[in-house]
């Protein structure tokens, strides 16, 4: 397929591309809360009645001891958290909100820091703690967020039809000067009609200026900023850099590379299967060496 062709494919942002992991995860714990309001009042309510735990426990399935235990409280009690390692990026929230205070707001520094103190854990795990201090800044910032907006397949404004993921992904890392007239409308109509589709672009944008400025300097930034999309792609491919930074650093800066060695390598593979079947060592060794190869 072409980028001038019809679109086919399923269409972009589909319901559950548009539904982000953390707003699932939120209403899983909003979900299990009112879960246990409900089991709480269902007790309470069998005790008026002048029931006794263990006739409680077996109406409700629940052990008499942990009937016992719920009616000791007002409210519903909370679940106890798990005792803080240094494995835990909570373990430093404290230190971590003053240097947060300060204006550190850099995920690598900070790991830096703490690590400095003992912290034992990822780098991605205190990547989401400070996912949450960054999602409440914003919003703070710009009101209260509502649901997620379940968007429609964005269409084709010449023909009309559902712009393919496929062709959205190769609009999405091309440079504005290299789009054709009728490419630039399509990046225009996924603009107005995805909002994951321009940030996603704006990130691609700035990570090939990165690669093609030989300067990593600015790569914790964007890591930064693209754990804070929560856009799950983009999430998981900055945690992955994160995970071998150092090698990335150096695939960026440094003159070497293996690229040489993987094209003699696809080609040799590509000769094999082409003649799979139908050429002997002779002429596979013709092909694949030299004209005038010596051993």
């Amino acid at each position: 397929m072409n980028l001038h062709g019809r679109a086919t494919g399923r269409a972009l942002l589909s319901d559950a591309d548009n539904i982000s992991t953390a707003s699932n995860l939120l209403k899983s714990r909003l979900a299990h809360r009112k879960s246990r309001e409900e089991i709480y009042k269902t007790i309470r309510a069998l005790r008026q009645q002048g029931l006794t735990c263990s006739e409680i426990g077996r109406r409700t399935g629940f052990p008499r001891r942990s009937v016992a235990k719920w009616l000791q409280f007002e409210t519903p009690p909370d679940r106890k958290r798990a005792v803080l390692k240094r494995s835990s990026a909570w373990y430093f929230e404290e230190y971590l909100k003053q240097s947060w205070a300060n204006g550190i707001r850099s995920g690598n520094a900070l790991f830096s820091l703490i690590q400095e103190r003992g912290y034992e854990g990822s780098l991605s795990n205190l990547q989401r703690l400070l996912a949450g201090w960054r999602r409440a800044e914003k919003q703070e910032q710009g009101g209260p967020i509502g649901e997620p907006q379940i968007l429609g397949p964005v269409r084709d404004p010449e023909t009309g039809h559902a712009i393919s993921p496929v062709i959205a992904a190769a609009l999405c890392i091309k440079p504005r000067g290299k789009l054709t007239a009728e490419q630039a409308k399509k990046v225009e109509a996924l603009k107005a009609g995805s909002p994951a589709f321009t940030t996603m672009r704006r990130l691609a944008m700035r990570f090939k200026g990165i690669m093609r400025g030989r300067k990593a300097d600015p790569l914790p930034a964007w890591i930064d900023d693209a754990i804070e999309t929560d856009l799950a792609p983009i999430v998981r491919f900055a945690r992955t850099l994160n995970r071998d930074i150092d090698a990335v650093r150096n695939a960026i800066e440094m003159e070497w590379s293996n690229g040489q060695a993987e094209g003699q390598i696809n080609r040799l593979k590509t000769l094999k299967r082409a003649m799979y079947g139908r050429a002997g060592p002779n002429l596979l060794r013709a092909r694949m060496l030299p004209l005038h190869h010596t051993n």
